[in-house]
């Protein structure tokens, strides 16, 4: 609202005598300097918290959470012209979150098309025109549980039909002195998907186009997965067809063709949900990291050299990792990481479960092996017990697992099941064998650490798990048999010294293979050193034992705040015998661009590198170059973006999960418009369209416009939203934007005389661009040639103009001829 709008409401406000809120309010018109003061139009002033008739665009509020923006309707009140009533349809009640007992409880007016406020006891409606808002109190009592930034199903939205492309390209050339010739590679993967209802249909592919130092070159692009999936609200599951892998805390994982219905921990409140993995490493150069499970890309990036670590993997994943750390001179880090969760516990009196079945299938498609059904269920018992179990029965392969779960409150949680399998095979006979497990977690709140002892598993010699039998069949030979999986993580923050530990074990042994382990520690600091302040040191180890081979590494670095954003950095590093140094220094250039300058030495040689992010509002973009003397010069581009298209508009945009939940932003048309969710600011298209990816799925995501980056010629007259959308849904959202120039104007009407004092001017799609003042004189902002502006009184559209080109106004105060709309017909 204008200073103007502002000035004119205080000055009604002013005139108008102390009363009684429910008598209509007498202005003193004798205190107005208007020199026709029978030509007013102050009937919307009159009443207190007066509503005309008519349908309105309001951000919904229910005890000060805002629930969107609703169009409201007001119902004239029989008998009295100068009252009217809020009418609330069934559609908006749903989205309430009333519980069973207050639903059942309502009455409705108006032939059942509006409810009655009192049928719900406590309930008060406000509305407020001035800020486009309508305040809804409805007492606890009658709603079901929420919490903070989370909602109840009844106001998940599923979103709009439309299609998504969403990719990530990284492309390297490395040419080496030592391989005597240059190497590039190209490789990608991504998601491509349709939303048709509350239903996604999904494919994931990954391609990849390797150049070797003689000319040779291979070619590969595959859909890796084709699926769909629903969430199933009432139940709280999700139902999924097509191609997958099997999601299960006691049977592993591994790739089929069929249906499964899951219970759904995100839709749950997000202190009840489970965890995703975390990925940690170290690079030693500019370096792409990737992560795959059972040859399947699920995640590609580039990464500086240093520390890193992934956070954002989906927390569906479960099972074994592989974990690829290629750097531009060709090594390769690789590692696994076990994603066992916490331990299986369950709310008591809620039970969780998952189903599935189908038939085994491999990468090209094809089903093999006999058909099977899995299932397993986790009940919470009274008193932190919870029970679960599980079965998965083929026709050449049996598994049975029962297991107990027990929250020792302050002591953490703890649990531990039993496995049994029968595997039966040509080449192998009947094996029958059993895999114990037991898990631990605890966070320990007051000491700012948690330990997860996730945990140890020992399989005896005959034991087979499902993935492991259909490799040995695959192969036609006994695979890696596993004997014991160790895995225990321990963080902990001394909050007053500015120290972060973290600690990693993963072991591995096998009845038939070399053990494989995998150590990693990292400590650091945070302190001031005089003028320098937030200055860090973090000193990071591991060790990874795997295949016969030995990969250490050691790297200390220090960094210290230069020159506002920026910083200075020295790291140290020695890693399979070799040791570094390096000088570097980073910069955010702004919010979207940020580089770093490396030089470093070793042993053998001395080295530069350059690595500079771009996240843009169309794709995020990494370019990287090294060089080492007498040995490599390489150099890497990242692009990762999509493309999402609906019937309400499309976008090209950068995203942070394949495939996965977004929001459109709909600017009215107007491009160049800052909008944001929870990352960097993004902008509107030419077609005025922007797309927020940054969004999570049963999650309230709050959606806005910068108004501090706003045009001097764009005016957001409502400039938040939220959204609370279903996973994979493309939720759409509109602002109320104006653009145009602003500029006081004199309306008049074609008799020369002036609209009523107080009448509101309106664009073509019923946006308020200005009041009339005295004599006409209004402060009018959205002004572009060409377009038709109404202006209202009596609460109807009385007469209407066009904004001439700007070119006739440059002189003088700028004449708008009004021409009444029965005039208009005439002509």
């Amino acid at each position: 609202m204008d200073r103007r709008k502002v000035l004119i409401s205080a000055a009604l406000y002013c005139l108008a005598p102390c009363s009684d809120a429910a008598e209509a309010i007498q202005f003193n018109t004798d205190m107005l300097d208007v020199k026709d003061r029978q030509n007013l139009d102050l009937n919307v002033f009159s009443v207190e918290n007066f509503i005309m008739p008519g349908q309105y665009s309001l951000s919904v509020k229910i005890n000060s959470t805002l629930l969107g923006e609703q169009t409201v309707t007001y119902i004239a009140t029989e008998g009295d012209p100068k009252n009217s009533q809020l009418c609330l349809s069934i559609d908006q009640v749903d989205l309430f979150g009333l519980n069973a007992s207050a639903k059942k409880a309502l009455t409705w007016w108006n032939g059942g098309e509006c409810l009655d406020l009192e049928s719900i006891p406590g309930m008060q409606a406000r509305g407020e025109l001035s800020t486009s808002t309508l305040h809804l109190s409805i007492p606890q009592e009658s709603l079901d549980y929420v919490a903070p930034n989370w909602d109840p199903p009844s106001r998940w939205d599923e979103g709009i039909p439309g299609i998504l492309f969403d990719y990530s390209v990284n492309a390297q050339s490395t040419d080496s002195k030592q391989a005597h010739g240059r190497r590039e590679n190209l490789s990608g993967n991504g998601v491509a998907g349709l939303n048709i209802g509350s239903w996604r249909l999904r494919g994931d592919w990954q391609a990849q186009i390797d150049r070797g130092a003689e000319q040779t070159s291979r070619q590969q692009f595959t859909w890796s997965r084709l699926y769909a999936y629903t969430a199933l609200p009432s139940l709280r599951s999700s139902l999924s067809v097509g191609e997958d892998y099997l999601n299960s805390e006691l049977f592993g994982s591994f790739r089929y063709t069929g249906a499964s219905l899951n219970s759904n921990e995100s839709m749950l409140p997000p202190n009840l949900r489970g965890y995703a993995p975390e990925i940690r490493g170290v690079a030693k150069s500019n370096a792409r990291v990737v992560i795959l499970q059972q040859g399947r890309v699920l995640y590609s990036t580039q990464v500086p050299p240093g520390p890193f670590r992934i956070r954002d993997l989906n927390d569906a994943v479960s099972g074994k990792l592989d974990v690829h750390v290629e750097e531009q001179d060709g090594s390769l880090q690789e590692f696994q990481v076990d994603t066992a969760s916490i331990p299986y516990l369950t709310r008591p009196g809620t039970v969780r479960y998952k189903l599935t079945a189908g038939q085994p299938s491999d990468w090209q498609h094809n089903l093999e092996g006999s058909s099977f059904t899995t299932g397993e269920a986790s009940w919470g018992v009274a008193n932190g017990w919870s029970l679960y179990g599980g079965a998965l029965a083929a026709k050449d392969y049996q598994s049975i697992a029962v297991g107990v779960g027990r929250d020792l409150s302050a002591f953490g949680a703890i649990s531990f099941d039993v496995t049994q399998s029968q595997a039966n095979a040509p080449e192998l006979g009947t094996m029958t064998g059993k895999s114990y497990r037991t898990s631990y977690s605890k966070r320990f709140d007051e000491y700012d650490s948690q330990v997860t002892f996730a945990g140890y598993r020992f399989s005896e010699k005959n034991y087979l798990s499902m993935g492991e039998f259909l490799e040995t069949r695959r192969d036609h030979q006994l695979i890696k048999q596993s004997k014991e999986l160790y895995t225990a993580t321990f963080s902990k923050q001394f909050v007053d010294a500015g120290l972060n530990v973290y600690f990693n074990y993963n072991h591995q042994t096998y009845w038939n293979n070399q053990p494989s382990d995998r150590y990693s520690a990292s400590l650091s600091r945070y302190f001031n050193i005089g003028r320098l302040k937030n200055v860090s040191v973090s000193l990071n180890a591991y060790r990874s034992l795997m295949n016969n081979g030995t990969d250490d590494g050691v790297y200390l670095s220090m960094s210290i705040p230069w020159d506002g954003g920026g910083s200075i950095s020295y790291s140290a590093s020695i890693n399979r015998g070799d040791s570094l140094q390096n000088l570097s220094y980073y910069d955010q250039i702004d919010e979207q661009n940020h580089y770093s300058l490396s030089a470093g030495t070793s042993k053998s040689a001395e080295s530069i590198s350059g690595f500079l992010s771009h996240s843009g509002d169309l794709a995020q973009i990494v370019a990287s170059a090294s060089h080492q003397t007498d040995s490599y010069s390489s150099m890497g581009l990242s692009i990762q973006g999509g493309l999402t298209a609906t019937t309400k508009g499309a976008a090209l945009h950068r995203n942070t999960v394949m495939g996965g939940t977004r929001l459109i932003v709909d600017t009215q048309g107007i491009s160049d418009v800052p909008v944001r969710g929870q990352g960097n600011t993004t902008r509107s298209n030419v077609f005025g369209k922007a797309v927020i990816a940054d969004v999570n799925n049963y999650y309230r995501n709050q959606v806005s416009i910068e108004l501090d980056k706003l045009a001097d010629d764009i005016e957001a007259t409502r400039s938040t939203s939220q959204a609370t959308l279903t996973e994979g849904a493309i939720g759409y959202r509109q602002f109320d934007v104006i653009s145009g120039k602003k500029a006081m104007v004199r309306i008049l009407l074609d008799n020369n005389e002036a609209p009523p004092f107080g009448a509101t001017v309106k664009n073509n799609l019923g946006q308020e661009t200005g009041i009339i003042g005295e004599a006409g004189s209004t402060y009018l902002n959205g002004m572009g040639p060409g377009r038709i502006m109404s202006v209202y009184w009596d609460g109807e559209e009385q007469c209407h103009f066009t904004v001439p080109n700007e070119s006739t106004a440059e002189e003088h105060e700028l004449e708008l001829l009004c021409q009444t709309n029965h005039q208009a017909g005439d002509a």
